[in-house]
């Protein structure tokens, strides 16, 4: 093969793959799912740590909040773990 061929080839690898991320790109649609499930991802442990916390604390008695900040903090860091792995997964 002449270099004008090796050229004509490599231009063509190239063009295709242009095209496939073009029709690959995301959209807006989808990239706004995705922010919406990353918030998801990250904010329903630490609500649910909140609410638990706050449950267990109203079963003690007198006034704590030693559960709610302590599973709040826990959510938080779950929370983080499970966004990271949904980043790191896309």
């Amino acid at each position: 093969m002449n270099d004008r061929q090796l050229l004509k080839k490599d231009v063509e690898r190239q063009v295709k793959r242009m095209k496939k991320a073009e029709k690959e790109r995301p959209t807006v649609l989808a990239q706004t799912i995705f922010l919406g499930t990353l918030g998801l991802v990250f904010v329903l442990p630490v609500v649910a740590g909140a609410y638990l916390g706050r449950w267990l604390d109203g079963l003690v008695e007198g006034y704590s909040i030693r559960w709610t900040l302590s599973l709040l903090f826990l959510g938080v860091i779950v929370g983080g773990v499970n966004a990271y792995l949904l980043i790191r997964e896309k």
